[in-house]
């Protein structure tokens, strides 16, 4: 027969660390999305209107495809919310100068002007977490957070200064 092994009281102590850990990022992600998710109400979108709004505004001139690559999501659901924000004045297409087919994104004033009222919320809430821990916790934040990302090219994303904003 075979032995089984029991887990020590370390192996349980780290198991539940993890848990712990996932039900915080349950949580976190809950009170995150919360003050964003009540406007984008006001304006029938969702999450995924969110998304596209909050990348498009850090990488201006991003194009379709690009985004496509960030989101994870099939063309079919980005033509509809991106059409949704397009038609109502959120964000502009231009055509490539060097690709006439590439559609490059980049928020109008009204984009900008949603952008900054969801993500105000969600600056305050994590600018208060990280004062309130001290640099050295925000760097092993980082670092955790990195490490639950699976794509190296995203992870790379994180390798230089964030892109100056407007």
């Amino acid at each position: 027969m075979a032995d089984i092994k029991s887990p020590s009281a370390a192996d349980l102590a780290g198991e539940e660390l993890v848990r712990q850990g996932i039900e915080l990022l349950f949580f976190a992600y809950r009170d995150f999305t919360a003050e964003p998710d009540r406007i984008l109400d006001e304006y029938g979108f969702g999450r995924a209107h969110h998304r596209v709004v909050h990348f498009v505004g850090r990488y201006p001139h991003m194009t379709v495809g690009e985004l496509l690559e960030i989101l994870r999501i099939t063309k079919q659901s980005l033509n509809r919310v991106l059409g949704q924000l397009v038609r109502q004045g959120f964000i502009i297409q231009h055509r490539g100068l060097q690709d006439r087919r590439q559609r490059l994104l980049e928020l109008t004033e009204r984009g900008h002007q949603l952008e900054r009222l969801l993500s105000a919320p969600q600056r305050a809430r994590v600018g208060a977490a990280f004062k309130k821990a001290g640099a050295p916790a925000v760097e092993g934040f980082r670092k955790v957070l990195l490490g639950i990302i699976e794509s190296e090219e995203d992870r790379r994303r994180f390798e230089h200064p964030p892109p100056t904003r407007r």
